[in-house]
């Protein structure tokens, strides 16, 4: 299969489950709800060294939020609910409580039992001159602040997301790899339900798993790494001399399924010789993302 003369491997994705939720920032302006909404996230790249792993998922209107402000939608990943919880809690408490104007919603349905309890933990800050009222059944926690005060949801609903979808770019030179992963990362970004949760949404320094250093997970994915060609088995054809990858985190499988669509055919860009994906042979997560299945539909 060749997209734009861009060779498609035959090969597949390996994603894996974790618990998810979304996270809905409003502020005065758009400047201040993004300002929070990016150091929120900021430090949330992979779980192998990350509390979660966590992106903006878009920007939102004054008519598509609770409060009729302008926004951002946020989502969080982890393995357990309980690692969400303590994640997003030190989040929102640290990076969305500590920035002007802002107040804080959750945005997924609310399911018993599947729930972290976000407002309901930071109320405390409040010094017991925090107070909550019920609105259609929901409970939110209003905390006084110097600027007035902050509003958070009580409860934020959670659901079990994939993380871990993935494609890489094998491109000629640096620069014709880099213009396709970004172009890749921008195509993504207007896909709902996902995020991308490297810096600018692409990553570098793809590893795999394991090391000959017994303490560390993860190591550099020797095969794609063009310095190491001829001292490794390289994956590497001989005119690649870049590799960047796009990880993918969502909601569900379909909305991977449809950022891994958007952004291959994104990157399929002159320079770009090849596109590949991450896998352990079927070991590592039950979701296998085969992208000629994928680029076929």
């Amino acid at each position: 299969m060749k997209i734009n003369n861009v060779d498609i491997e035959d090969t597949f994705a390996e994603a894996f489950p974790m618990t998810a939720a979304r996270v809905v920032v409003t502020a005065h302006t758009p400047a201040w709800a993004k300002t929070a909404g990016q150091v929120a996230t900021g430090y949330a790249s992979s779980v192998i060294g990350c509390d979660a792993e966590a992106g903006i998922e878009r920007e939102l209107v004054p008519e598509e939020t609770p409060d009729g402000r302008p926004g951002v939608s946020l989502l969080f990943f982890a393995f357990s609910r309980d690692a969400l919880q303590k994640a997003v809690i030190n989040r929102v408490g640290q990076c969305i409580l500590t920035c002007p104007t802002t107040a804080c919603y959750n945005g997924l349905a609310v399911v018993k039992d599947k729930t972290i309890k976000i407002g309901g933990n930071l109320r405390f800050f409040g010094d017991g001159y925090q107070f909550s009222k019920k609105l259609e059944g929901q409970r939110y926690w209003r905390l006084p602040t110097m600027d007035g005060e902050f509003l958070c949801e009580d409860v934020f609903g959670t659901v079990k997301g994939v993380a871990g979808g993935n494609f890489l770019i094998l491109a000629e030179s640096l620069d014709a790899g880099l213009a396709a992963a970004e172009a890749a990362a921008t195509a993504i970004r207007t896909a709902p339900g996902v995020i991308l949760p490297f810096p600018g949404g692409i990553v570098r320094s793809g590893s795999k798993v394991g090391s000959r250093y017994k303490k560390l997970k993860a190591s550099t994915n020797d095969a794609y790494c063009p310095t190491l060609r001829g001292l490794v088995k390289s994956e590497l054809p001989d005119n690649v001399n870049a590799v960047y990858e796009i990880v993918i985190d969502g909601l569900d499988l379909a909305a991977v399924e449809e950022a891994t669509r958007i952004g291959v055919r994104a990157a399929c860009r002159p320079g770009v010789v090849r596109i590949s994906a991450g896998n352990y042979g079927g070991s590592l997560g039950p979701h296998h993302l085969h992208l000629r299945k994928l680029l076929a539909v």
